[in-house]
């Protein structure tokens, strides 16, 4: 009989998968290093780039959060009908490919938008959001709900009783619950989007507006593409790796959890309720701005969504198999280190939040440029890095479960002489099932909606649906972009709900 935790799975799959991380991470970055042409150092224009992707990231942050604090406040006060389907919707953006939020953003505020069709009735100039502005709109897109639930959860962490309390003392509740609270959650979540923002490449490359809003990744990408100058892009990539390790260690040192306390876990009462009109005001703004967009993706992508040119159709399949190799690559991976457990898992799951993929992808360009085609090995690339760049979401749903079950079995198992094969799928994989469909789903998601690596190796015929949308926009075949935004939506969120679908479902095997 076992009186220990003793290891019965075997310590080769955990390793395999930290290997590849590591050469998808440390090895690209060898590449790049290798290549970079450190003796010319950078240009005006490269510190220009410098200098924009901090100030887009840091003001997209800031506003993100700015905005986010009375939207949670007035749902953390406020009960009523729909409000848990709202906060589910507030995280759609996040699963929401960014091709088709841009054509959703463009949709509404751009110049043949419905935003500039009020202003036009209202007699006043159009306005335009490409440039610094637009790079801001995108990105508080995506951000703000995020920042609304990090928020959220510090405000839903405060026990009733404290409530209670301060509301018989009579006390000012922001002073002694909420600043406090917002002291502890608000930088750790600033950081986080900062993070998030510096490598928002796909922003970049449909809202800038020439050399005056170009981030160190777009500078990356026309230093490949355009010029084929692969020692300035391995320059700027050494520095955009620099940027996200600096943000992503700030991040980690200043994250704590909120000194909320324990309660009874009791029904939050408030006796401190603002009028129903303010915090009615901020819900519905923050409603409308998210979810306007993706209304008018359904409606103007939907009259030609099945007259389409067949190439639309091949690049989706194409993105769906990338999709669906990526997840099922993220999930073995995140799997196997969970299982494993121990310091390895902390570790690998920080370094890819620290490698922008632009990175990771220009590094995979050098190493594999003088040998075969890019082109040839672009899906393969794609999946490869897709899988990477999403293992730390999945990491963060399947590992608390993985230690649990350990916990719970693992003694139990090694007296029964399980190990292996037997211990994973009797035993592992029934009590992990819902983590591991959420996780595969949101690879899944996170992958289909991807722009970064692809637009570096994929030629016309390796597009994926998004490269494909983009390059309808940019040849201003609007309508058809409409379509193909539509089409992307819709599986995108279709590949998430089936894998999560299939977790929450009957885990007998």
């Amino acid at each position: 009989m076992a009186h220990s935790a003793v290891p019965i799975v075997p310590r080769w799959p955990g390793a395999a998968a930290a290997a590849l991380v590591l050469l998808l991470t440390f090895g690209t970055l060898g590449a790049v290093a290798w290549r970079a042409e450190w003796a010319g150092g950078l240009a005006a224009a490269d510190w220009a780039a410098i200098r924009f992707t901090v100030l887009q990231a840091f003001l997209s942050a800031a506003i993100s959060v700015i905005l986010a604090i009375p939207v949670a406040r007035a749902l953390a006060r406020r009960r009523f009908f729909g409000r848990d389907l709202l906060i589910t919707l507030l995280g759609a953006p996040f699963l929401l490919p960014v091709i088709v939020a841009v054509f959703g953003l463009l949709a509404v505020f751009g110049r043949n938008g419905v935003f500039n069709g009020l202003m036009e009735w209202l007699g006043l100039g159009p306005v335009s959001i490409f440039g610094l502005q637009g790079v801001l709109l995108a990105n508080v897109f995506f951000n703000l709900p995020l920042a609304i639930r990090l928020i959220l959860q510090g405000w839903l962490s405060i026990p009733a009783e404290r409530f209670r309390l301060v509301a018989t003392l009579n006390a000012p509740v922001g002073r002694l619950l909420e600043w406090p609270m917002l002291r502890s959650v608000v930088p750790a979540t600033f950081l986080v989007i900062f993070l998030i923002c510096l490598t928002s490449f796909a922003v970049a490359l449909t809202m800038g507006g020439g050399p005056r809003a170009t981030t160190v990744e777009l500078a990356i990408y026309q230093a490949v593409r355009f010029e084929f100058d692969l020692g300035k892009a391995a320059l700027l990539a050494s520095v955009q790796f620099a940027l996200c390790v600096s943000a992503a260690i700030l991040a980690m040192r200043i994250t704590s959890e909120a000194p909320s306390g324990r309660g009874l876990d009791r029904t939050v009462q408030r006796w401190d309720k603002a009028r129903v009109s303010v915090d009615s005001l901020w819900i519905i703004a923050a409603a409308l701005f998210l979810l306007v967009p993706l209304a008018m993706v359904v409606l103007r992508g939907l009259p030609g969504l099945m007259d389409m040119p067949v190439s639309i159709w091949a690049a989706a399949l194409r993105s769906v198999l990338v999709a669906i190799g990526a997840a099922t690559l993220c999930v073995a991976m995140a799997l196997a280190l969970a299982v494993r457990g121990g310091f390895l898992v902390a570790v690998i799951g920080v370094l890819p939040l620290a490698a922008s993929g632009l990175v990771v992808g220009t590094g995979a360009f050098l190493i594999v440029f003088p040998y075969i085609r890019p082109a040839d090995v672009a899906l393969l690339v794609t999946l490869l890095v897709n899988a990477t760049l999403a293992l730390p979401f999945a990491l963060r749903a399947i590992a608390p479960a993985a230690a649990q079950v350990r916990e719970d079995y693992g003694r139990l198992g090694a007296s029964l002489g399980m190990s292996g094969w037997s211990w994973l799928r009797l035993v592992v994989l029934p009590r992990m099932r819902r983590p591991l469909g959420f996780a595969a789903g949101l690879a899944a998601a996170l992958s289909m909606g991807d722009l970064g690596v692809v637009t570096l190796f994929a030629g016309q015929s390796e597009e994926t649906l998004p490269l494909a949308m983009y390059r309808l926009m940019g040849a201003y075949r609007m309508e058809t972009a409409a379509s193909a935004a539509l089409l992307l939506l819709g599986l995108s969120l279709a590949l998430f709900w089936i894998c999560d679908r299939w977790g929450r479902g009957n885990a007998d095997f």
